[in-house]
């Protein structure tokens, strides 16, 4: 059985979306003929719109979704990627990098969702999907700050999408799993890119689009749910005949 998704009209906003899955992403809605348009600090891939903006600025945020919604009329979907993954040990945690993280990978989440979900909720249609983590639940040397605002977004989304159901906007949460970013290979090198090798494996950005497609997609008839990507799935899309 092979998978297809028809974007025709719609348009994607995808924070965080410059690199890794969030790119990865943006190029499948445009190849799938929507409009994948990126709200981040740095530009995406070539071909994809762009609003520069730091999602940790509530403001920010509001006046870039203002102008998304001015330039194509709607948004059909929000994939709020953006986020932070710093290392340091719980005794030593800098507060400012900790308030960073929560600001990046927790408000900025929020931040969007303030700005999108009306819409959705006045047009009575939508979907929203957020990223948690393995770590949300199992915890991992180093990476408090990360771990606590991936724990922290599984019970926003599910009181959100509580909150949103009558109105026909979903909200769910994908935990991809360990993907091979910019972003991972700066946070775990050597060592810890080791364990999470011989452990759970390690996958492609292109190995999550799936699951996104679907999750966007009016074939994903659920919301609160929490979507976990494991080994045996790691390659499911890369098969050949």
């Amino acid at each position: 059985m092979k998978a297809s998704f028809d974007a025709t009209g719609d348009v994607v906003v995808i924070t965080g979306g410059a690199q890794g899955i969030g790119a990865a992403l943006a190029r499948a809605v445009n190849a799938a003929g929507g409009t994948a348009v990126v709200l981040d600090i740095t530009a995406p891939p070539e071909g994809v719109a762009h609003v520069q903006v730091d999602v940790a600025d509530r403001a920010a945020v509001g006046e870039a979704v203002a102008q998304v919604l001015t330039q194509y009329g709607h948004i059909d979907g929000l994939v709020a990627g953006a986020a932070v993954q710093p290392r340091s040990s719980v005794l030593e945690l800098d507060p400012a990098e900790w308030s960073r993280t929560l600001q990046v990978n927790l408000d900025g989440v929020v931040w969007a969702c303030q700005a999108v979900v009306p819409h959705m909720v006045e047009r009575q249609s939508g979907s929203v999907v957020v990223f948690t983590s393995g770590m949300a639940s199992t915890g991992y040397p180093g990476a408090a700050a990360y771990a606590a605002s991936k724990a922290a977004l599984v019970a926003f989304a599910k009181t959100l999408a509580a909150e949103v159901a009558s109105d026909r906007v979903r909200m769910n949460v994908v935990a991809p799993g360990v993907i091979d970013t910019a972003q991972f290979r700066e946070a775990n090198a050597g060592a810890d890119r080791e364990h999470w090798q011989d452990t759970i494996g390690i996958g492609d950005p292109d190995d999550v689009v799936g699951p996104l497609l679907f999750l966007l997609s009016d074939a994903a008839a659920m919301t609160g749910s929490v979507l976990t990507r494991e080994r045996a799935f790691a390659k499911l899309t890369t098969y050949t005949e």
